[in-house]
């Protein structure tokens, strides 16, 4: 059987009933907690916090800190996955996992509110990232479990856009409390945003072994572009990790927010890009999604975004003041948009095995957390050793760029 006939039969077997608007509701709320949860501390938190215990060290100690958060997210994502797949608890094999991985989470959020050493923020952290991963293997599985394959790309571009708006709200709402009560009160918005979804979602408990089915065998076509797959998002979130992880540094110290904008703080020009980059994202997160649902087409989408995104970085290197800023923020959010929705899409339909699929995208979301492993190192080498922010955001644009090329390697999607 050829590579192409086996996916289609593949997709053949998943499900073919639609999600409702109520179902995709709830599942973007419980995204939404998640993103709370993880961009209210990297965003402004844990930065401020960092910068209060390290002083004049605080790049290379923020990278220590969230490397090393990131380092937990590698082990416990693909781990959590495996072990959601094949939960026989009554609660439901992806149900466990969402609600103990939220409450978890939150745990490790309220932790980090008490903590007044670097050595107490990285357990809190890595607590809190345990949690947060577990809570994520869960709700990512959902999808390909319950979402038709012409759906997934509407569904993944509002749970997209719960990742940007999350960012927009984990800002604000973090900035407006700060310290202790800002790690407090996001822990707790994780827990009620994920509850109504954990609540209501249809789930069972794995059935245990069975014979293996068509659909559940790996192939190698689709093992390949799995491979491929997992590459281009390592790449783009690589991009990604160097560039975000010191903007708040960049406002202070190579822009000096605070220096054109008296009485106003570098963590109110964050909050600024981040609602213009949020509302670009709006305009294509989910019509993007949309479109590739309806032409059949992924991969043109995902290239193009993808060189989007490295052309707004490299604004950053080329235009480091305000005005630059604003337009870059505004760039990377319209291709951004488009590649949170069907890059998604796309990954679900090269996962190799369907009876694997929170292991695989467990596996998945590696390539998201160790570039905070590894983009940490490569950003404090960057700015404190060859040439400053510059020489950080042109490099970080090239990954990027590297990640779309990748992308032309799957052959099983168009």
């Amino acid at each position: 059987m050829s590579e192409r006939t086996e996916t289609a039969s593949h997709l053949h077997s998943e499900r073919t009933g639609r999600v409702g608007a109520r179902w995709i509701g709830l599942l973007s709320l419980a995204n939404l907690g998640l993103w709370l949860g993880y961009f209210g501390p990297l965003q402004v938190l844990l930065p401020n916090q960092v910068e209060q215990l390290a002083g004049g060290g605080k790049a290379t100690a923020l990278g220590v800190v969230t490397g090393l958060g990131a380092l937990v997210a590698v082990v416990v994502g693909p781990l959590a996955g495996a072990l959601s797949d094949a939960t026989t608890a009554r609660t439901g094999r992806r149900r466990t996992w969402i609600a103990g991985g939220a409450l978890v989470g939150c745990a490790g959020l309220a932790l980090l509110a008490v903590q007044d050493d670097l050595a107490g923020v990285v357990v809190a952290w890595c607590l809190a990232q345990a949690g947060l991963n577990a809570l994520q293997a869960g709700l990512t599985a959902v999808v390909p479990d319950q979402v038709p394959v012409p759906q997934r790309g509407l569904v993944s571009g509002w749970v997209g856009l719960t990742q940007s708006a999350g960012v927009v709200v984990a800002v604000l709402l973090a900035a407006s409390t700060g310290g202790a009560t800002g790690y407090v009160l996001t822990g707790v918005v994780v827990v009620l945003a994920v509850a109504p979804f954990a609540v209501t979602m249809p789930d069972r408990p794995a059935a245990g072994p069975r014979p293996a089915r068509a659909a559940d065998r790996p192939r190698a076509g689709r093992g390949r572009d799995f491979g491929w797959a997992w590459a281009t998002r390592f790449l783009v979130q690589l991009g990604n990790a160097m560039a975000t992880l010191y903007l708040l540094y960049f406002l202070r110290d190579e822009v000096r927010f605070e220096q054109l904008f008296p009485g106003r703080s570098a963590d109110d020009g964050l909050a600024l890009l981040i609602v213009v980059y949020t509302a670009a994202t709006l305009v294509t997160v989910v019509t993007g999604g949309w479109v590739s649902d309806r032409v059949g087409r992924r991969k043109p989408s995902v290239i193009v975004s993808g060189y989007v995104m490295a052309a707004a970085t490299a604004l950053l290197a080329f235009w480091p003041t305000w005005a630059g800023a604003l337009v870059a923020a505004a760039v990377l959010g319209l291709g951004f948009g488009v590649y949170l929705s069907v890059d998604q899409a796309l990954i679900t339909e090269v996962l190799p095995s369907a009876r694997d699929r929170a292991r695989d995208l467990g596996i998945i979301n590696i390539a998201n957390s160790a570039p905070q492993v590894l983009g940490p190192v490569v950003a404090v080498l960057l700015v404190e050793h060859l040439g400053g922010y510059p020489a950080l955001y042109l490099a970080a644009a090239a990954v990027t760029a590297l990640g779309s090329v990748l992308v032309t390697r799957i052959r099983s999607v168009r």
